[in-house]
């Protein structure tokens, strides 16, 4: 037992507890979220009859909602009279009210009611989250602060997914999992209610909506950056919305992967994904920034090759597996050097402000992506199998800001 405690001592981070507590809430919201997000597209495309270009635009469409509600969570956490706990309760709410319509679609409009809900649920909580870790943490303690909220991301959607997969084989409930998403959100307000006070400095100034926006949308750096990570979030998005049903269709060349098979795909990508993040945190530590980032991106570039493989030649399923292992290391690598990337050029005034631009990426690589992807599923398996190949070859410009960027950052 000593052992043990020494081995968790040395490996587990050494971080304010309220870090802990923030990670264990977004660990009980995303076992939600991980019942729905594999198979919502497959539900709405295979059941509710509508097509992978309309899941994909529902989607895309919910990330433009997304937009509103980072900008407005990055303003409310900065603000005196708001705060970061407040911004954090709401998106909990907002959140769980998107489930309960999502729990009653049975058309496109109600679908994408659902999705600008939790769109604009999931933009009030990014910037405050963030904020919330940036706050209590120094420098040095910030990539691993977010590695271990992303930790728990990881964890807690791999659990959902292998319990939405069994819900579903066992009982074909798809609408259960949006109820189950919604309890969990509920939950997670519950745990910032009771345990998480406001961490907003008190000296702040108070400053107008558009003025903080303004010193940010002027910084260069920061501008630089959000280019590549929107590139990087629209690779992301393409693991969550285009992939599932890419696999489904064609891999093999047409050899459909059941909904079986595809959730123990994604177990093992998640499972891999939160094995890895703390180490690759870590080493990641020797390098600067970007050029962390530049490992995310080579990572991509390889994870899509691999995709397009799978689609294409023999032995789909090892192939597939093989892509989202590669992709679960890019994601590990880039989501917690991004987050403490732009807290450390951020004025502590304007975390919140700087942290929603980070967080507003997301939200347009999700705009793009996924009714891209979509578009290029609903072409028919020739279009379908060069899309991951563009995708590859988008790599290369990407590397060529990074390397820019770097150069600025060191100057």
């Amino acid at each position: 037992m000593a052992g043990l405690n020494h081995w968790l001592k040395q490996w587990l981070p050494r971080l304010d507890h309220r870090v802990w507590i923030l990670a264990a809430g977004r660990l009980l919201s995303q076992v939600g979220i991980g019942f729905t997000l594999f198979y919502a597209p497959i539900f709405f495309t295979t059941q509710v009859g509508l097509t992978a270009t309309q899941v994909g635009l529902g989607i895309g469409l919910g990330s433009v909602a997304g937009m509103g509600g980072r900008f407005l969570g990055g303003s409310l956490a900065d603000s005196p009279t708001a705060g970061r706990r407040p911004t954090l309760l709401a998106s909990t709410l907002v959140s769980a009210a998107a489930d309960v319509v999502l729990l009653l679609a049975n058309d496109f409009s109600v679908f994408l009611a659902g999705n600008l809900l939790m769109g604009f649920g999931v933009g009030l909580y990014w910037p405050a989250a963030e904020s919330v870790a940036a706050d209590i943490t120094t420098a040095e303690q910030r990539n691993e602060a977010y590695a271990l909220v992303r930790l728990a991301d990881n964890l807690g959607l791999g659990v959902g997914v292998v319990a939405g997969g069994a819900l579903i084989s066992l009982t074909g409930a798809y609408r259960a999992l949006f109820a189950i998403d919604g309890i969990t959100f509920l939950l997670f307000f519950a745990i910032i209610y009771a345990a998480i006070a406001e961490t907003r400095p008190k000296d702040n100034p108070a400053r107008s909506l558009l003025q903080g926006w303004g010193h940010a949308l002027r910084d260069t750096n920061l501008m630089v950056y959000a280019v590549v990570n929107v590139l990087l979030t629209g690779y992301l998005a393409q693991i969550q919305s285009t992939l599932p049903l890419y696999l489904n269709r064609f891999a093999g060349g047409g050899l459909a992967v059941s909904e079986g098979t595809l959730s123990l795909l994604f177990t093992g990508h998640v499972v891999l994904a939160t094995l890895a993040q703390l180490p690759m945190a870590r080493w990641l530590t020797r390098y600067r920034p970007a050029q962390g980032l530049m490992v995310s991106a080579l990572l991509w570039g390889l994870g899509f090759g691999l995709v397009w493989r799978s689609g294409t030649g023999q032995f789909p399923l090892a192939w597939g597996g093989a892509a989202l292992g590669v992709m679960a290391l890019a994601m590990v690598a880039y989501t917690p050097i991004g987050s403490a990337l732009v807290a450390a050029i951020a004025p502590e005034a304007l975390r919140g402000v700087y942290l929603s631009v980070n967080s507003m990426c997301w939200a347009v690589g999700y705009l793009i992506g996924p009714p891209l992807g979509g578009w290029a599923l609903d072409q028919g398996a020739a279009v379908a199998h060069g899309f991951w190949l563009g995708l590859m070859a988008t790599v290369a410009p990407a590397l060529g800001v990074l390397a820019w960027l770097d150069r600025r950052l060191r100057r």
